[in-house]
């Protein structure tokens, strides 16, 4: 099938994707809540039927938890068309985020709101879009497909993949591919497309300080005895200099990226209050991208409205370390863990534990990747750039690990208005038109340029 085909059925197509978005955000498939249990099978199962219905045989599976415990469920669907063409596996995940404080929402979260190019609702841009950019390139390719397709939509990445490391193991065979095509990633912006070519990892802990067996009179006994939650504040502030720069030793990190990051947009984008100085030093982003990040994401403290006239005796942070591309989470987690314990304050007790640590991701690009970068081309009309990411998406490694002989791309589905893990989540549909046209023109092209790693 040509390229201009594959536009004209796109384009055709268009509202049926806006459609089948729809109906995936209105199922709340909110993996890290034991209530919504029942919604992520419900979204289990429309996105099984999604696949089957535009001829990919698919079935809801489930594989274990490192306890023995069943994780979410997952979709894997398969179609061979020919044994001796390239097979593609196309992964998104069809878990959300959970909502959050609604007030916050211009619009309603569980409702696909069309404002101007934007879609709004949870899931909309992670990753509902990366689901509905497979469908609609293997529905306007339909009997024309020219490869083996392996889609694999998983239903717990919002909660780290906890079942990962044995889907893979179970599954193996099925998923075995020459191209691996993640579609959970950022475009640069709506306008111009990129290929994901680093993603940091993530190290993340609890720390607990203790002062005191239990709480004391503050007037009593205030003075010698500082509160724990001070010296946490005092703990945490010793992990970045002046600057705001990593001050943990050991930690490296590239300062220097290969785009300009306008700091106008990405303040606007990111919201900061006017004012503010953006912290650390070097290529803005390299410091989002390539260089470590330190941020406290939960803290357990006495809430003002119960405080009362005495001595915090404990004190327990969450902090999430995001490590540089290419560098061994474990190493971060040891450095991190180092740091702490040299500079706890005045001898206060000290407990930290790890929660979850991931691998980050280093691109080795190839034919496909190379192939891939044309099609963007040729959606956009606009040469595609590569960027890095500063989240984590550590199963990425797994699969770079678990399938040597396949090529992982990680595509943009995302824009950096799209707002993912917070309130007015969404998905633009220029990014869902232009980003399902290159996927279909790919996986049409694919099979006359590509080679073959499966056999």
């Amino acid at each position: 099938m040509t390229s201009e085909k594959v536009i004209e059925l796109v384009d055709r197509e268009t509202p049926e994707l806006i459609s089948q978005l729809r109906k995936l955000v209105e199922i709340p498939s909110i993996s890290a809540l034991a209530n919504h249990e029942s919604d992520v099978e419900a979204s289990a199962e429309t996105v099984k039927t999604m696949f089957t219905e535009i001829g990919i045989p698919s079935r809801v599976v489930r594989a274990k938890n490192p306890d023995g415990t069943l994780g979410r469920p997952a979709v894997l669907g398969r179609k061979i068309v020919d044994p001796d063409a390239p097979t593609v596996l196309l992964y998104a995940h069809h878990d959300v985020q959970p909502i959050g404080e609604e007030y916050r929402w211009s619009f309603p979260p569980l409702e696909l709101t069309e404002s101007g190019d934007r879609l709004y609702g949870r899931g909309s841009a992670d990753c509902g879009i990366g689901i509905v950019v497979h469908w609609g390139a293997l529905k306007a390719l339909g009997d024309d497909l020219p490869v083996n397709v392996v889609v694999f939509i998983e239903g717990e990445e919002e909660i780290g993949s906890p079942s990962f490391t044995d889907f893979l193991a179970t599954y193996r065979d099925e998923l075995r591919s020459d191209v691996i095509v993640v579609a959970d990633s950022n475009n640069w912006t709506v306008d111009v497309p990129a290929l994901t070519s680093s993603l940091r990892g993530l190290a993340g802990m609890d720390v607990t300080v203790k002062v005191l067996d239990h709480a004391v009179h503050s007037g009593m006994y205030g003075g010698p005895i500082l509160d724990a939650v001070t010296l946490s504040a005092r703990l945490i502030a010793s992990l970045h200099d002046e600057q705001g720069n990593i001050a943990v030793e050991g930690l490296q990190g590239n300062p220097e990226a290969d785009v300009d990051w306008d700091e106008d947009e990405f303040r606007s984008d990111a919201g900061v209050v006017d004012g503010y100085h953006l912290a650390g030093t070097g290529d803005l982003a390299a410091r989002v991208w390539t260089q470590p990040a330190i941020a406290v994401i939960g803290m357990d403290v006495r809430p003002v409205a119960e405080s009362s006239n005495t001595i915090a005796p404990e004190c327990t942070f969450r902090l999430s370390v995001r490590t540089v591309p290419g560098t061994d989470p474990e190493d971060t987690f040891a450095a991190v863990k180092a740091h702490i314990e040299k500079h706890c304050p005045f001898g206060a007790h000290l407990t930290v534990s790890r929660t979850e640590t991931g691998p980050g991701y280093l691109a080795a690009n190839g034919d496909a990747a190379d192939l891939f970068r044309d099609c963007l081309k040729t959606a956009w009309k606009q040469e595609p750039v590569s960027i890095g990411v500063g989240g984590s998406i550590p199963f990425i490694a797994q699969f770079q690990s678990e399938f040597p002989e396949a090529e992982v791309l990680v595509t943009g589905v995302e824009d950096p208005a799209s707002n993912a893990h917070s309130e007015n989540e969404s998905a633009s549909k220029t990014v869902l038109r232009n980003a399902t046209v290159a996927e279909g023109i790919f996986l049409a092209r694919l099979a006359t340029t590509g080679s073959r790693a499966v056999e």
